[in-house]
Parts: structure tokens; sequence; C-alpha cells
């Protein structure tokens, strides 16, 4: 098994609402990121009455402010429970399969060189 971290913290910020987290992504993406890009793919679930477990697989890399680059393959193990707004995260285990902090060969297109 990899390297593995709980994330139970950013789950107590859902209450706050979609404004309050998509403020929250908008500061790290200004302060630590120039650019993040992350996929996830389809994993599993398993329901087990109001709760449940699921698996994703995750592909993140980008570029940081302070000039470091981050590639990383990972298995995010979440739990969820069903309350009477739908379902909800109580769990998010970020299990890192792949990590690589080597400085990326590429670059992201820009506008002014005719990307579309």
């Amino acid at each position: 098994m990899g390297a593995a971290k709980t994330l139970r913290g950013p789950f107590d910020w859902l209450p706050l609402g979609r404004q309050a987290i998509r403020a929250g992504v908008e500061r790290l993406v200004e302060d630590l990121w120039d650019y993040l890009v992350q996929t996830t793919h389809p994993g599993t679930m398993q329901l087990e009455g109001d709760t449940a477990s699921g698996r994703a697989y995750v592909l993140s890399f980008g570029h940081m402010r302070d000039g470091s680059s981050h590639l990383n393959y990972s298995v995010y193990h979440d739990r969820y429970q069903r309350t009477p707004d739908g379902w909800r995260f109580t769990e998010r285990v970020d299990e890192i399969k792949y990590l690589d902090t080597t400085p990326l060969a590429g670059s992201p297109p820009h506008a002014a060189e005719g990307a579309r």
C-alpha cells in the first residue's frame, strides 16, 4: 500500500455551502499553484443502508508558484453518509501510489500562441 493521508478537515467546510468551498479552492489556486490538472476516474462503490464506501482513481499534476512541480497517481478511499439533504462525505483517505516532484518538462498552452 502506498503512502496514505486521511483528509477529514476539508469536509468540515461542506455545511458552509458551495460558495465557501469555491472561495477556498480559489485561494489555494491563487496562493499555491500556477496551474493544477486533476482527473478523477471511476472506481467502485458499495452501499450499506445509509452508509457507503467508495474508491476513485486520481491523476494530479501541476506547477507551483515557488517553481516546484508535482505529479501523483493516487486512490481516494471514501466513506459517505446519507442525510436528509442527500449523500455527504464523512472521510477521504488519499493513498498516493506514485509521486514525482521533478520539474515537469511541458507547460500549458497560452492563448497568445494561438491555443484554443
